[in-house]
């Protein structure tokens, strides 16, 4: 299909669109140069063109054709054309400032050659989140370079209000830099910063703020105050910042847009600067992980990468994705907001972290998990109680307050996939999944750490305590079903990783009695899911009473529930490859044979699925099935190594919110589990702990028994025994 990315939308009207059938045009839309600066609500836009969704989407950009940046603190999406269409502020889930993404009128910043929208080459410098995009023109070659500055930690001379984990040697200049270098002839570059506040319901107002034409701040009172400088000359048109200017061969140009009273670079020198102290912090992060000497590891390093880019600096929390509304079916209704950090998700994305070498990442989650279940300092010592509060499906990434769903009928959507939504209304579901992603992050990381601190113990009594009082009930289960909850399979499996996994941490603190209870209840739990999740084809279900195959199950070879060889695991990895994929594209379930809430509304494959199946073949000793799904689904990353949630298996086009953690995190550990068995590392995926046997404690030695068990012992330097007799179900 051609691509036609609109340079309409990034000039200087913001026009009003109108179907094709009353234009008279034979195009998606037509200009109306009448209503400039035009429409902020669908009553004006009207309903979408008659055309199909993918005619619809030559409007906007393909999802995986945007590149994504971070300075761990804010995120930002650029389009192809050099346009920057998606950014928050001041925190992730905050109202958008840029938000063409969801509708062509909701703000934008471009910095591009006049004369041309589809860029030569785009790529990441090495290791870094700095990106480069290289054009050619009838005139020359232009190269622009965009990043969010990371540099030396410079507050020096104050705290900042955010900030709750440790502060490091670096920090977010809250600082966007544009840099733009002809590197042959000569090429027009045209400047066009449109910010329009509160989801493009509210246009900038600017001022200069000195004597020249080089420094333009907005006067919005209830908005953060932005300011754009540069070494171009700027001239304000209603909402927009716009400048022009030739540069010859070795000239160069450059632009900072900020949103604090941070230092800003005003030379060249120090706009360099900028860019050496981003890259270097770059790749002296990644320097310190351990990636295989292997043709995939520069794809391990962009997904890490891109895990690191997710995380929020201040909290230690990992979003799940940087954008909301995203359409997980082209023109459909399957748009959820992603920007919160989801328990699930990071436990995942510490696991795959943890198996790279970076561990200070899950020091921060831990700790943040800590901040939102323990009440702060002033109740606790008010009340003297030190009470706890329930574990929730996401938190926002700032720990603050839980973010109610709502509906911006506003914006059109990307391609007119209605309703755009912020917030979500699965953080008061019922999940009881998380339970165990806690329990299972906090027993991988002691292993790396040798350590289980006190503040960790309290979150593991609390996530085994619920499981083991809630594990019988209905649930809405891993996929955040809005139909009626059922007894989702993966949901017990998880229960029982919370008390198995909690009683593996009670061994090693040398609480016997309350590790031999909480075995006692694993095992009745896996007596339950044994009897009751297994359907008429020998293999797991998605639900108790049901045939119906859910792809959540190719993560069991991986959790030590049964043995890989258990004919019960085999049969479930092969039915849910034969049943529920398309090529190596994997879908969750059959949505017209789920009641998800949306009356069988289709959607594409689950990427992080495609991913699971790849590691749970793996896991069952089919090297080779492995081997050749996972090289299918490399191939479909996008240009830059970037996956979003789902993947249309027809035309491989992205669907969802992107970039998302959770299939950047299935990846690396997909890759790692095929490459370790290549090269005979057996456990290389998870590391050696250079600890006691007890990490081996609870391990069942036949398919439904936990039988023996070894309990390191503090006071006597020991290993004791403790024997239990189990019934196979």
């Amino acid at each position: 299909m051609v691509r036609r990315y609109g340079n309409e939308w990034d000039t200087a009207m913001t026009p009003t669109r109108h179907s094709s059938s009353s234009s008279g045009h034979d195009g998606i839309h037509s200009l109306d140069p009448s209503t400039a600066f035009g429409f902020r609500s669908l009553k004006d836009q009207g309903s979408p063109p008659p055309s199909t969704p993918e005619a619809l989407e030559s409007i906007f950009p393909p999802i995986g054709d945007y590149a994504f940046l971070s300075d761990c603190e804010n995120t930002l999406l650029v389009a192809p054309t050099g346009s920057i269409e998606w950014m928050c502020l001041p925190k992730p889930h905050d109202p958008s400032l840029f938000g063409t993404i969801l509708d062509r009128s909701a703000g934008s910043f471009r910095l591009a050659p006049v004369e041309s929208s589809v860029p030569a080459h785009r790529q990441y410098l090495p290791g870094t989140m700095v990106l480069s995009t290289t054009w050619q023109t009838r005139g020359g070659w232009l190269e622009v370079n965009d990043f969010l500055a990371i540099g030396p930690w410079y507050r020096t001379g104050e705290r900042s209000t955010l900030q709750r984990r440790t502060p490091g040697d670096s920090d977010a200049r809250h600082v966007l830099v544009r840099t733009a270098k002809c590197l042959h002839g000569s090429v027009d570059v045209m400047l066009n910063c449109e910010p329009s506040f509160n989801y493009g319901r509210v246009d900038a107002e600017w001022e200069y703020t000195g004597t020249s034409y080089d420094h333009v701040s907005t006067t919005n009172a209830d908005y953060n105050r932005i300011t754009v400088t540069g070494d171009m000359r700027f001239g304000i048109e209603g909402r927009a910042v716009r400048a022009r200017h030739r540069l010859v061969e070795g000239e160069s140009c450059f632009v900072v847009m900020s949103w604090t009273d941070a230092p800003l670079p005003t030379t060249q020198e120090e706009v360099n600067l900028f860019k050496s102290e981003t890259s270097r912090f770059w790749r002296g992060w990644i320097d310190g992980g351990q990636f295989p000497d292997h043709p995939w590891r520069e794809l391990l390093q962009r997904s890490a990468l891109t895990l690191k880019g997710l995380s929020y600096a201040p909290t230690g929390a990992i979003l799940a994705a940087p954008t909301t509304s995203l359409p997980e079916n082209l023109g459909g209704s399957r748009n959820w907001d992603y920007r919160y950090t989801w328990i699930r998700d990071t436990a995942f994305a510490l696991r795959a972290l943890h198996a790279l070498g970076f561990h200070t990442e899950a020091d921060d989650f831990l700790a943040f998990l800590g901040d939102v279940l323990e009440p702060p300092r002033g109740v606790a010592a008010t009340t003297g109680v030190r009470t706890r509060r329930p574990l929730q499906v996401l938190y926002p990434v700032d720990g603050g307050e839980s973010p109610v769903e709502v509906e911006l009928d506003h914006l059109t959507g990307y391609v007119w996939s209605r309703p755009a939504r912020v917030g979500n209304g699965a953080y008061n579901q019922t999940q009881f999944d998380i339970l165990g992603g806690v329990v299972d992050c906090i027993y991988e990381h002691t292993r790396s750490r040798d350590a289980l601190s006190e503040r960790s113990w309290r979150i593991v009594v609390q996530a085994v305590e619920t499981a083991m009082q809630c594990w019988r009930e209905p649930d809405r289960g891993i996929w955040e079903m809005r139909g009626e909850p059922k007894h989702f399979t993966y949901s017990k499996v998880m229960c029982w990783v919370a008390v198995e996994r909690g009683a593996r941490l009670a061994m090693l603190r040398g609480e016997k009695a309350r590790a031999e209870q909480w075995l006692n209840e694993a095992q009745i739990m896996h007596d339950d899911i044994c009897a009751n999740a297994v359907g008429t084809r020998g293999c797991f279900t998605q639900s108790y009473g049901s045939d119906e195959l859910d792809a959540s199950l190719l993560v069991l070879p991986m959790l030590g529930f049964l043995p890989p060889d258990d004919e019960r695991i085999r049969s479930t990895v092969f039915a849910i490859a034969d049943d529920l994929t398309d090529g190596p594209f994997v879908f969750r379930y059959r949505p017209e044979k789920t009641d998800d809430g949306f009356d069988g509304e289709g959607e594409g494959s689950f990427t992080v699925c495609s991913f699971w199946l790849v590691s749970a073949l793996v896991a069952i000793g089919e090297l080779d099935s492995a081997r050749a799904h996972c090289e299918k689904l490399i191939g479909a990353a996008s240009t830059l190594g970037l996956y979003a949630e789902e993947l249309d298996p027809t035309t491989e086009r992205h669907l969802g919110n992107f970039p998302q953690a959770l299939t950047h995190l299935a990846l690396i550990n997909a890759i790692m589990s095929v490459i370790s068995v290549e090269s005979r590392e057996g456990e290389a995926s998870t590391g050696n702990a250079h600890s006691h046997s007890w990490w081996n404690a609870g391990k069942a030695n036949s398919a439904n028994t936990i039988a023996t068990n070894e309990i390191w012992t503090e006071s006597t330097g020991s290993v004791e025994i403790i024997k239990t007799e189990r019934t196979p179900s």
